[in-house]
């Protein structure tokens, strides 16, 4: 439950996010696969985002799509090397 919580301030401080992805798509210890499935993952919601909430309504539209793109964000921490986690304050404690 920390862990989530901490990776929830993560994706707020969009921030600090920014700097993650950077890291995550220069490193060399991310495999190539790793990272095309990443960018397919980004792209594909961003062409075809699936809403269960329509953006319609306003507050409650904007939910869906930040839990999708934290989700998304989320898939990235877990898949990325200890060295990455470390570096942005996402190791296991």
């Amino acid at each position: 439950m920390i862990r989530f919580v901490r990776r929830l301030k993560f994706l707020v401080n969009f921030k600090k996010s920014l700097p993650f992805l950077r890291d995550f798509f220069l490193s060399k210890e991310v495999k190539v696969k790793t990272k095309i499935f990443s960018l397919l993952l980004m792209v594909g919601y961003i062409l075809f985002p699936f809403d269960i909430i329509p953006d319609f309504l306003i507050v409650f539209g904007v939910i869906d799509d930040v839990a999708v793109a934290g989700l998304i964000l989320q898939q990235m921490v877990k898949m990325a090397p200890e060295s990455l986690k470390v570096k942005h304050g996402l190791a296991k404690t």
